[in-house]
């Protein structure tokens, strides 16, 4: 590997490229959050797997978009500028589930939201194109451009957007983790080759090409809710299938293409991204304009797997890392955490050892590979006989971590699953008592989001009863070990389907069942390209088939939400008469 015989960062300055004794970058990465040198910051795990593969790459942090300065300080790259809006979409980023201007932002150097520009994508592409005319392509990527890649609902505006690739004017879009797909680029742009083959990217075209699936145009879509879910039920389906075909739709007199999707990284393909070489702190060019927040959550935190296959209705994690869980070996997880014992900041205490869900590492289908699911629902309404959900892997990983010289604690921060670990009856509760014993600190995270069967129906969520049991569980495990422990709940308003009385009825179930006045509680957002945000544009269930009740005032919104925080008794929990 070229570039892991030496650490460092990517430049950003004019001054690091001399010192390199670069003229100018390959690529120029421009992206919504400050740069910080972490594998969970996509723009620097782009960068480093670039720079890796010989191509000489440089980063732009949240470029000031009324000047031209931050900019145009490296010049012009030689084969394409990289924009990314950051690690969550910029509008989500910026504005609540309300409607109001987020005043901080964990990304950005000081934590005063004021560097992050809305529809970042958007906003990046046209700094680029007014500085250098004719330029180098520019290339979507992140999470914003997978999630906006086709005509999609937009909440913030209330209505259905293009293809962000259209509206930014771009030339290509990334789409997924996009590793492959981008060095592939890479290496077609510096060799002067036909691009348009790549599986994983999106490009607009004049003209339809052949073999490929056409979605219900943006004006249909637009125009009729019912061709919306049409569309969206077969762009849904090509996110749940790793095989699909290209989709493509029409736009405005041009299509947009979608290509088939890079083949899944193997473990060893995904041990070679992670054992990279980061420098796990705050770029010094953008550390003097503040501290990141965010770095202090992430810095000694390791990623064990990608991808989710729990298919909730409301999580953009399907659409951009994938239904399939990707899990790294366990000796590249052990590299990573001895790179971190020797770091000079680490003080003993790994913060996370996990993914998108912790408990979900070596997990994956039993089915035949030629016969691939295209259901994409592998934990609803009940865990699926072909799902593989044995804990043991993932406890024999956390054994091996906490056992090195110099780690003194190894938290699993992430969410963890607890229908996973009910449906494990060989190794879950073991599991959950080696997270009681080792791996949590006074609270553990669950999302059970709510308790109405209806609305957990249309949440994608599974019932109250394995939710009692997980709690009555790890309650028994804590007492057993004299741990001061508990359970925090993720509980979710205002999601299609829910009404003020499911809330009240959510409310007494939290003081009476789980004996708790619940806080972490969220207003539900729909996030583009999500089943729940085409429910919510739509009201009607998924399949089109039923009307369902959304609610869109935005003062009942918080109503529901505020039923949920209000403080109450706790109450003795119900129990069934015999």
């Amino acid at each position: 590997m070229l570039y892991a015989l030496f650490t460092m960062f990517l430049p950003t300055t004019r001054e690091e490229m001399n010192a390199l004794g670069w003229d100018r970058p390959d690529v120029i990465l421009v992206t919504g959050d400050s740069y910080i040198d972490h594998p969970l910051s996509g723009a620097a795990l782009i960068g480093r797997v670039l720079m890796d593969a010989g191509f000489r790459t440089a980063v732009i942090a949240q470029p000031d978009v009324s000047e031209p300065h931050d900019i145009t300080r490296l010049g012009e790259p030689r084969l394409f500028w990289g924009v990314t809006g950051g690690s969550v979409d910029s509008m989500v980023a910026n504005y609540t589930a309300s409607g109001k201007r987020r005043k901080s932002d964990d990304n950005t150097p000081g934590g005063i939201n004021n560097r992050r520009p809305d529809r970042a994508l958007i906003a990046y592409t046209n700094l680029i194109k007014r500085f250098f005319k004719g330029t180098c392509p520019v290339v979507l990527g992140g999470i914003e451009a997978s999630a906006r890649r086709i005509a999609h609902y937009d909440f913030w505006s209330d209505s259905i957007r293009r293809s962000v690739l259209f509206d930014a004017k771009a030339d290509i879009l990334v789409y997924g983790m996009g590793e492959k797909a981008v060095l592939e680029l890479a290496r077609s742009l510096r060799e002067r080759k036909e691009f348009r083959r790549i599986r994983g990217i999106c490009y607009a075209a004049n003209e339809k090409p052949p073999q490929c699936t056409e979605l219900p145009s943006f004006s249909e879509a637009a125009r009729d809710k019912d061709l919306f879910l049409e569309m969206f039920r077969s762009f849904s389906a090509s996110c749940a299938d790793p095989g699909s075909g290209a989709l493509c739709q029409l736009q405005d007199t041009r299509y947009l293409v979608q290509n088939p999707p890079q083949p899944l990284l193997t473990t060893s393909e995904l041990d070679m991204i992670y054992d990279l070489e980061f420098e796990r702190g705050h770029h010094p060019f953008y550390e003097k304009m503040g501290s990141v927040k965010a770095l202090e959550t992430i810095r000694f935190s390791i990623t064990t797997h990608r991808g989710c296959f729990g298919g909730c209705s409301f999580c953009s994690i399907g659409v951009h890392q994938g239904r399939s869980v990707i899990s790294r070996s366990r000796e590249s997880i052990i590299r990573e955490a001895q790179r971190l014992i020797r770091h000079p900041e680490f003080r003993g205490v790994i913060s996370d050892l996990g993914g998108p869900t912790a408990n979900m590492y070596a997990m994956g289908c039993g089915r035949n590979a030629a016969s691939p699911c295209k259901v994409g629902q592998c934990l609803f309404p009940g865990v699926c006989a072909s799902l593989e959900t044995g804990h043991k892997a993932q406890i024999e990983l956390l054994r091996a971590i906490r056992s090195l010289p110099g780690v003194k604690k190894a938290f699993v921060a992430s969410g963890v699953r607890h229908d996973l670990v009910m449906a494990d009856a060989k190794y879950g509760e073991c599991y959950l008592e080696e997270l009681v014993k080792h791996h949590i600190s006074g609270q553990m995270k669950i999302a059970p989001e709510h308790t109405s069967v209806r609305v957990l129906d249309l949440m994608g969520k599974p019932g109250n009863e394995c939710l009692i049991a997980f709690k009555d569980l790890f309650y028994r495990l804590t007492r057993k070990h004299g741990k001061k422990q508990f359970l925090t709940y993720y509980l979710m308003a205002a999601h299609p389907g829910c009404t003020l009385d499911d809330m009240q009825e959510l409310k007494r179930f939290a003081t009476s069942e789980l004996r708790t006045n619940p806080e972490q509680v969220q207003i539900f957002t729909p996030l583009p390209s999500t089943r729940s945000a085409a429910m919510y544009h739509a009201g009607k269930d998924p399949c089109g088939k039923h009307h369902i009740f959304v609610e869109k005032d935005r003062l009942h919104r918080q109503r529901q939400k505020d039923v949920l925080t209000a403080r109450a008794a706790i109450g003795k929990p119900r129990r069934p008469k015999p």
